[in-house]
């Protein structure tokens, strides 16, 4: 194992839960070091090592791990995976993905993701929070609308009543619930075909 007071070119890291596997590489493409580190230990292993460009694949820690590894003096590049994959040379496991992560961040036309802020990550998770919610209620309001339908006297059996935005249009003021009418409700329940 080489020391890493040598010049390196790059270092790729392969994030993990608990642990991170880093892969160094020289300036002539040859690997440097491997090396195992937990995620307590990131700090003090790269204050040892000389500034250098240091890939990571992109996810919520790369951001945090980034903003890091800038104050010590490095260069982070986040990569999305799509473009680490074809750097992976053989059998998939922590340490070629950690050197595939090392070559691809030497390409210079490679497109990395831009570093985000912990507000930004936040305001990030809240925007997704909301397109979640908004695709459920769509898909609840899709669901019941041959249901309401039914109700209002279309049969959708044979496939022959029309989808029309006045057909299913709320009043306003008005909930679901005022739709049926209590004296025909269970009737028409009864005379539905199963």
């Amino acid at each position: 194992m080489h020391s890493t007071t040598a010049p390196l070119a790059s270092i790729g890291i392969d994030i993990g839960k608990e642990v991170f596997h880093i892969v160094g590489l020289e300036t002539d493409g040859k690997i440097a070091f491997r090396r195992k580190i937990k995620r307590l230990a990131l700090v003090e292993s790269f204050k040892k090592m000389p500034p250098c460009v240091v890939g990571m694949e992109a996810c919520l820690s790369a951001h945090f791990v980034s903003r890091v590894l800038r104050q010590l003096g490095h260069e982070p590049r986040i990569i999305p995976a799509i473009y680490v994959k074809p750097f992976v040379k053989g059998q998939k496991n922590d340490y070629n993905d950690a050197e595939a992560i090392a070559e691809a961040s030497l390409r210079p036309n490679l497109r990395s993701v831009r570093e985000k802020t912990q507000d930004q990550l936040d305001l990030q998770a809240c925007h997704r929070v909301r397109s979640r919610l908004i695709s459920r209620r769509t898909a609840t309001i899709n669901q019941r609308l041959p249901h309401r339908a039914r109700y209002r006297g279309q049969d959708w059996s044979d496939g022959s009543a029309q989808l029309s935005s006045r057909n299913f249009e709320e009043p306003a003021g008005r909930d679901i619930a005022s739709d049926a009418r209590p004296d025909r409700w269970p009737l028409r329940r009864l005379d539905m075909p199963r």
